[in-house]
């Protein structure tokens, strides 16, 4: 969500400020194909409210579409999805003096998310239909961050043009043109006129485009071009739930609409993080979905990989600074106060802007923070919740880079383009290095925040949350095994760091209590852990894929894992859709809280594959009910997030009005959700693939097709008892034993 609107007139002492407006996606028709995308009321009428209109590059192209045959508004009979890109609406009009109690005009609009829409007009009356088509038609050229902060500037005038309208101001012009041209063009309203006269049976369409011009000369990013094919294969999933065929062949589609790639390399795609709200590149989310979308083929992984390299902030050729691959030193004590500065850190310093606001590919930055800030994959900060300070998400996007080279690697991604990312996988490690707290008042030993300097972070150390340090032991694990695969240093350092870390989080974020215990949510110092009970947990289980298709080990011993399973199935979190963020007795739990009690799906998904993967299948089964109902209820496509409220019968779950729908993470996720009940776990650099199915086949018989290994068809079906054949694989590849 974008920030709070620019401060206005000082008010006078006692007056009530006026009220803020909300727009809201959460009941909008939402079209969506990146960089455009379109939204309105059911009705298919474009208001100027809230965030009505169609965008491109963040700028709303139009935000006014208002129609009325003959004087009147269509009664609106339906508005759906029919595809993440696409809308169509149906409403109905009374012929003025027709008894006839049936209406004898329809009107559907097609519309489409880049910015063209289908007026059709419709007589199934037994008489000629004479009367006006009328639509207005006005924007203000608002930049979508100044409407999400609630900010609406007042229209453009509107010119006229040969076949419609043009509106000029803050240095971007926009047109909409109509075929046929429009009887009349009324500029001062804003409104274009046809008289029709439709026979009885006919039909009169008119195809309207909305259009951005812009005299900038930056190249943004954009959508998937014409003739650049899907970065995924297109499976098939067969299964006796059927929820489950209908949920990845939406998640795909939304993902589809996500699409993003930057000017100059207009195949390597990655996905914008979500609609309205994150409608750009934000690497963690990109770096999600890429890899959980690895059964489906590697190009979307290595798309993402590159245009995430090109951000990635890199000292001056001329810096001498350790070694990137180096291990990180365990130091006992260094001086530092126990502070923590994370909530109010803004971007990271030391960053000049780069493609799509990332950091500056050059690396031609000198000085402290360019050097101590290397390897770093820039991030927006994120909602930490009511127990900690804001996170960055920078932390995050360079560990995973370093988990989704190698297991794109795994699943088969051919070994000179994981060679010609290495060195950015090697820098990401430097960073994770140069991040592990050394200060005598902070988590010593343990990973914190990214998004500060070093010196900052010595200073006043911030929280070790504990998704961090399930994130930082997966990459460093993953990590040697490419420094080993390439014959690059630094892999016995890493591997024996990881243990180091193993034996510390064990020791202190572990709190007893009476149920058995759990994990600390974060360590503040040490002997000052954070007791909440929260979603992030389920990171323990995400233990990243390994040699010979086995996993590697987590932080927690198995009887640590066996109650933090029991504990996320608890009523306290699982709230019968999904996980809530924070448990239900937290005295600040908040079923619309981004972080205090919504259930948001990518981390509902990765405990299902999690438990599954450790042997938890009752409970994995648990929380896969949950998602698959909670799909029911909003079509098939997920959100990011919807209330964590407690599920009751013939209840839907309640939509969150600042959810992206779609979202990468959430529809990947969906797609991870039920490939991975499949437990297919390739090693191609070995020849191997493994499959390790869920034994209680919570979706019945499961049938996928079109999945890719090595880049190659691979297919895969479970029977009703758990049992996996695989139907088709690459020749060169041995079947492991399930």
């Amino acid at each position: 969500m974008a920030g709070a609107p620019a401060a206005g007139p000082v008010r006078p002492a006692g007056q009530a400020a006026p009220p803020r407006p909300q727009p809201s996606a959460a009941h909008d028709v939402l079209c969506v194909n990146a960089p455009g995308m379109a939204a309105s009321g059911p009705d298919g009428q474009l208001r100027g409210q809230g965030l009505h209109g169609f965008f491109r590059h963040g700028v709303r192209t139009l935000a006014r579409m208002e129609l009325r045959l003959g004087g009147m508004e269509p009664l609106p009979l339906q508005g759906i999805l029919t595809s993440t890109a696409a809308a169509r609406f149906v409403g109905s009009v009374r012929v003025p003096g027709d008894l006839d109690p049936d209406p004898a005009l329809t009107v559907e609009r097609l519309r489409h998310a880049d910015g063209a829409e289908t007026v059709t007009v419709r007589n199934t009356g037994a008489r000629p239909a004479r009367l006006p088509l009328e639509i207005a038609l006005g924007t203000d050229l608002g930049l979508l961050t100044d409407i999400a902060a609630g900010r609406r500037s007042a229209d453009l005038p509107g010119q006229v043009q040969s076949s419609g309208l043009r509106w000029v101001g803050q240095g971007r012009a926009a047109t909409v043109s109509a075929r046929p041209s429009p009887h009349a063009v009324l500029a001062g309203a804003g409104v274009l006129r046809w008289d029709l006269e439709v026979q009885p049976g006919a039909r009169w369409s008119v195809d309207l485009r909305a259009e951005l011009e812009t005299s900038s000369t930056a190249r943004p990013p954009t959508g998937r071009g014409p003739g650049v094919p899907l970065p995924w294969s297109e499976p098939e999933v067969r299964a006796d739930d059927r929820r489950a065929a209908r949920l990845v062949a939406r998640a795909l589609d939304s993902l589809g609409g996500l699409l993003l790639a930057d000017a100059d390399r207009p195949t390597d795609l990655y996905t914008a993080s979500g609609a309205p709200w994150r409608f750009g590149l934000t690497a963690a989310d990109a770096l999600w979905a890429a890899r959980m979308t690895l059964p489906l083929g590697t190009r979307l992984a290595a798309g993402t990989l590159r245009a995430v390299a090109r951000r990635q902030h890199q000292a001056a050729p001329n810096q001498a600074a350790p070694h990137p691959a180096a291990a990180p030193r365990l130091a006992e004590s260094a001086p530092g106060d126990g502070t923590s500065a994370l909530e109010g850190a803004g971007p990271m310093p030391g960053h000049a802007p780069g493609p799509a606001g990332g950091a500056n590919p050059s690396g031609g930055e000198t000085g402290t923070a360019a050097q101590t800030m290397d390897g770093v994959i820039p991030g927006p900060l994120r909602h930490g919740g009511p127990e900690l300070p804001a996170s960055c998400t920078a932390t995050e996007a360079t560990l995973l880079f370093v988990t989704v080279l190698a297991e794109a690697w795994r699943w088969g991604m051919p070994r000179a383009e994981v060679a010609e990312l290495l060195p950015a996988a090697e820098r990401a490690l430097g960073a994770l290095r140069a991040a592990v707290v050394d200060g005598p008042d902070g988590p010593v030993g343990f990973v914190a925040d990214f998004g500060r300097p070093a010196e900052e972070r010595a200073a006043r150390p911030g929280p070790a949350r504990c998704e961090v340090q399930a994130q930082a032991h997966r990459a460093a694990l993953q990590g040697a095994d490419l420094l080993d695969a390439f014959d690059r240093p630094g892999a016995a350092q890493w591997r024996s760091w990881a243990a180091e870390l193993r034996e510390r989080f064990r020791e202190q974020f572990w709190i007893d209590d009476l149920s058995g215990g759990r994990p600390a949510a974060a360590l503040l110092a040490p002997d000052r852990p954070v007791p909440a009970v929260a979603s992030t947990l389920v990171h323990l289980f995400d233990l990243g894929l390994a040699a010979e298709g086995e996993l590697h080990e987590g932080l927690l011993d198995r009887e640590q894992t066996r109650l933090l399973a029991q504990r996320l199935v608890a009523p306290e979190l699982d709230c019968g859709w999904g996980l809530r963020t924070l448990s239900a007795k937290s005295p600040r739990f908040n079923p619309l809280g981004h972080r205090s009690g919504a259930v948001r799906v990518q981390e509902t998904a990765l405990a299902v594959s999690g438990l599954v993967d450790a042997g938890f299948e009752r409970e994995a089964e648990m929380l896969l009910e949950g998602l698959l109902e909670a799909s029911v209820h909003f079509d098939g496509r997920l959100p990011e997030m919807y209330a964590g409220e407690q599920k009751v019968a013939d209840c839907p779950p309640v939509p969150h009005p600042a959810a992206c729908r779609p979202a990468a993470v959430s529809a990947a996720a969906a797609v991870h959700l039920v490939l991975s009940l499949a437990g297919v776990r390739p090693d191609v650099p070995s020849g191997r693939v493994a499959t390790r199915p869920a034994s209680t086949a919570p979706l019945g018989a499961l049938e996928l097709t079109g999945l890719r290994v090595a880049g190659e068809p691979f297919s895969v079906r479970v029977s009703r008892i758990g049992v996996a054949v695989v139907e088709e694989a690459p020749s060169f590849l041995q079947l492991a034993a399930s």
